[in-house]
């Protein structure tokens, strides 16, 4: 069961679908609209949901949709009970073929996250650090860091929550993001016009009008998800007679994959037409990451409109239920980027006001590592001075008395130990006294008969 079976199964807020943005290619006869024949194509694969746990949450799901009894309970089960984690608790009855693997797959990601752990380590400075790899997983809430070689039930409960989460704030941080982009762009073009003289910023600013009015002058833009938008798109992208509009064929012309949805990118999909009208890629005046911000706020309108469950999935029931609606026969206008702010003036202050906080404060680091800077030289200086005057001191003295003054030196820096006269037996017999030895001090002294041989003996040393 491929990625977009999870997605029929209601598990959207975990498993976003990215599929191609072209419509379906087709081949009809224009003025009798049939239902398409069932695709036997596989489906296009899926753009990363932007997780950066994408690649393990795809797998996981894929290997799950694999076993039979998984399968059914999660297409049995609604949303919310998803969300309360009663379907992780159906992973204990999966076959062991899936858990070995789910096994594998826990442990390969648990070593990559040790591995982007290491390579963070090592690119702050702390290579002669150790690690500890079970604090830090602790940040990556969506798996069981305590338990790094089996894939369990919370395994499966936490990466429900956690994909919940994260694709719940994926739009709203892309919205932040957009606004930081603008406030950048304006910020940047004002500080250039402060290096302009008068008359070359006059130029730059009737230039910047000037773009403004060209970017605005485009075909009107019909309001996301009605029926205008909608039939142009069957007219100019399907080659259908407006005429024969009909909102089921319509449907399953655009449902890519098959699975009876119209996922988001699916539905940014359908604003590819309307979008060309405002951007074009080879104007100056146009700014790609703008359109891209327009198609987000075209997907968001109609998610709102028409997503009643609030499961970020278009089922064909809630398109034809929205299809009957007044706003879909009678919109309003829609008013384009250039007609809404990205930003409030007291964001762009706030904004502003940071930056210039920033700035000074890379200004005071600058500082203080200049006065450290110059700390470092200045006893470097007395360094230096202090080893001339030792070497002057050096050459006014003898050989002898600078051998002297070393050794002095060096005998003051060594704690004296007692010292102990020792002799020589000969230098103890030389300071002896003969008399105390009791010795005879000539040869007259020697009793008869031993002088003549200690005469005839030769002088010993």
């Amino acid at each position: 069961m491929c990625w977009s079976r999870a997605l029929h199964a209601g598990w959207l807020l975990l498993l976003v679908q990215f599929l191609c943005l072209e419509a379906v290619p087709i081949s009809m006869d224009k003025t009798k609209v049939l239902e398409p024949e069932k695709k036997t194509e596989e489906a296009p694969a899926s753009v990363d949901t932007g997780l950066h746990y994408d690649r393990y949450l795809r797998e996981v799901i894929d290997f799950l949709e694999k076993d039979q009894h998984f399968r059914e309970k999660l297409h049995n089960t609604d949303m919310e009970d998803i969300k309360l984690g009663k379907l992780a608790k159906e992973l204990d009855f999966v076959s062991h073929h899936v858990r070995t693997k789910l096994d594998e797959l826990k442990r390969q990601e648990v070593n990559r996250l040790r591995t982007l752990i290491k390579a963070k380590q090592d690119l702050e400075g702390g290579n002669d650090i150790a690690v500890d790899h079970q604090a830090l997983l602790k940040q990556f809430e969506y798996l069981n860091h305590m338990n790094p070689h089996t894939f369990e039930v919370d395994d499966l409960d936490r990466l429900i929550k956690s994909a919940t989460k994260d694709l719940e704030n994926y739009d709203k941080e892309r919205h932040e993001e957009f606004k930081k982009y603008e406030m950048t762009k304006e910020h940047d073009r004002q500080e250039h016009l402060k290096t302009l003289d008068e008359d070359e910023r006059k130029k730059e600013e009737e230039h910047y009008e000037e773009m403004k009015k060209k970017h605005a002058d485009h075909p009107k833009v019909n309001h996301p998800g009605s029926q205008n938008q909608l039939k142009e798109v069957w007219e100019e992208g399907d080659g259908l007679d407006p005429e024969d509009f009909d909102p089921k064929t319509f449907f399953n012309l655009h449902d890519s994959n098959g699975d009876g949805f119209f996922d988001e990118q699916e539905l940014e999909a359908l604003f590819t037409k309307e979008l060309e009208k405002i951007y074009d890629p080879t104007n100056e005046e146009d700014d790609m990451v703008e359109m891209e911000e327009e198609r987000l706020r075209m997907r968001e309108h109609v998610m709102n409109e028409v997503d009643s469950n609030k499961d970020r999935l278009v089922s064909l029931e809630e398109f034809l239920v929205a299809t009957k609606k007044k706003e879909f026969l009678e919109p309003d206008s829609w008013e384009t980027l250039e007609q809404n702010q990205a930003y409030t003036d007291e964001e762009m202050k706030e904004f502003e006001d940071h930056l210039v906080q920033q700035e000074q404060d890379l200004y005071q680091k600058a500082d203080d590592l200049q006065k450290q800077r110059d700390e470092l030289e200045r006893q470097q200086e007395q360094l230096n001075a202090q080893k001339v005057e030792l070497q002057q001191v050096r050459t006014q003295v003898s050989p002898e008395q600078d051998v002297a003054f070393v050794g002095a030196h060096q005998v003051q820096e060594q704690e004296p130990e007692p010292q102990v006269q020792q002799h020589t037996p000969q230098e103890h017999h030389e300071h002896q006294d003969p008399a105390q030895q009791g010795l005879p001090q000539t040869h007259q002294d020697l009793p008869p008969g031993h002088q003549d041989a200690a005469h005839d003996q030769p002088n010993l040393p």
